[in-house]
């Protein structure tokens, strides 16, 4: 009888690649798991619906982090940012537009990286940035898969990698807590250290990205996307339309507007800092803009429900995928899956460490989200681990790079969403061939290898 997890990742994914939307795919899948494992439509649903509720968080976090990132546009920095390049693009010759180019991709990354924990406002940015230096992308010919990887690249390695930010929330507060509680004692475990060959998996990923899946030039169309039309093509997009309105109307900043700016940036990450709360964070930077009137006290509810607008689909999607984990769970599909994995080890760690790599690769492309998979896996992967010989070093490793895996390439991550929403306003970006398959293939891939490695050096 086929596993019924492994039927309904296969039932969700099968849904997302014929272009059924990801939260019809969900949801789908997610009955069709619940059925086949045996709940009923009953308890399937109640199951779906506990999800959700445990979802209101990320709503919420969403929402806030929208707000802050329309904040952060209507402060004009992000035209102003697109104006100088587009300006000095204008003025230089072909040597020039190269240089600008492979700075174009080092800002990409930075802001990708920065995102996660100095700036937190995860994906926000990419809506807020990328639209309006599509123009100038079109311009020097680049391939909008090279710009997918480059931003997938710095939200996932980030997280996975470094403690802080939303890393510290995938690290520490998600996995070294499940693992501990999962009975391996964790005091004296360097995550950056476990996760540091993982880490240079995604690195070889993108470089080759860059030097050979995508260094040749792409035409597009340079009339569908105009300085003038970014914001009525982001409308059209049904997804980022508040945000790149707001950052293509904003009028350039003045010193004051960009110190007010700053000054809310360091005000969240402090808050942040200090309270280990990205919901708090984002609260405090957008109080900032308003206290100091870059948003006026009469458009702060405006502002907000733009953010709220900016954030709504992913946001969903995500609430979705939690209502998917928690049926995963309720099946109890997901203890044989592995079982009848463990069949094939034999007392074999290298077969096992992939796996167990490979299963993590499976559900997580199934959620959506690797901070989910990570309470699903622990709590059997660790005495696995244990029984099959693997350091503390090398379990956390499994552990953390099995979450992650699937991130990257999944069509209900916001690691793919996030991207797809600002590379698409003018229609020439496809989310599964443009965003999901390129990911899939130069992300995971290496992960899985690199991941496979950290299990047997470690």
């Amino acid at each position: 009888m086929i596993n019924a997890v492994l039927l309904a990742v296969v039932v969700m994914l099968g849904l997302s690649l014929a272009r059924v939307h990801v939260v019809l795919s969900l949801l789908i899948g997610a009955m069709v798991g619940g059925l086949v494992g045996g709940l009923g439509v009953d308890a399937t649903l109640t199951a779906f619906q506990e999800g959700i509720k445990n979802g209101a968080q990320i709503a919420l976090s969403y929402a806030l982090l929208g707000a802050f990132a329309v904040a952060i546009a209507h402060s004009g920095l992000p035209q102003s940012l697109s104006n100088a390049v587009i300006n000095r693009i204008n003025s230089e010759k072909s040597a020039g537009s190269a240089s600008i180019k492979w700075a174009l991709f080092f800002g990409l990354v930075l802001m990708s990286v920065f995102s996660q924990n100095l700036i937190p406002i995860h994906i926000a940015f990419i809506p807020l940035i990328i639209p309006p230096l599509l123009m100038v992308f079109n311009r020097l010919k680049v391939d909008r898969r090279l710009l997918a990887c480059l931003m997938t690249f710095g939200l996932v390695t980030t997280y996975m990698f470094v403690p802080y930010g939303f890393g510290e929330i995938y690290l520490k507060q998600i996995m070294l807590k499940n693992v501990g509680e999962a009975g391996l004692n964790v005091e004296n475990i360097s995550v950056m250290k476990a996760m540091a060959i993982p880490a240079l998996g995604m690195l070889v990923g993108l470089l080759t990205a860059i030097f050979i899946s995508y260094r040749k030039p792409r035409q597009y169309n340079l009339s569908a996307l105009t300085a003038d039309s970014a914001s009525s093509q982001g409308a059209a997009s049904g997804q980022n339309d508040a945000l790149t309105q707001a950052a293509t109307t904003a009028t350039a900043p003045s010193k004051g507007k960009t110190l007010i700016a700053l000054l809310a940036i360091i005000t969240a990450f402090v808050v942040q800092l200090y309270t280990d709360s990205l919901l708090l964070g984002s609260l405090f930077g957008f109080g900032v803009f308003m206290a100091t009137g870059v948003v006026k006290w009469n458009e702060a509810d405006s502002v907000f429900n733009e953010g709220i607008k900016l954030m709504a689909m992913i946001g969903f999607i995500m609430i979705t995928a939690q209502g998917f984990a928690e049926v995963m769970k309720a099946t109890d599909q997901i203890a044989p899956l592995i079982d009848g994995a463990t069949n094939l080890f034999a007392g074999n760690k290298g077969i096992a460490a992939f796996v167990m790599l490979l299963i993590g690769l499976i559900v997580t492309m199934g959620i959506g989200s690797s901070f989910s998979t990570i309470p699903i896996i622990a709590a059997i992967y660790v005495p696995l681990c244990i029984s099959m010989g693997f350091s503390p070093l090398a379990t956390v490793a499994i552990i953390g790079t099995a979450g992650a895996l699937g991130d990257a390439g999944s069509p209900a991550s916001d690691s793919t969403l996030g991207p797809t929403s600002g590379l698409n306003v003018d229609n020439q970006h496809d989310h599964i061939k443009d965003s999901v398959i390129p990911t899939f293939l130069h992300f995971n891939l290496p992960l899985l290898a690199f991941g496979w490695i950290a299990a047997m050096v470690l």
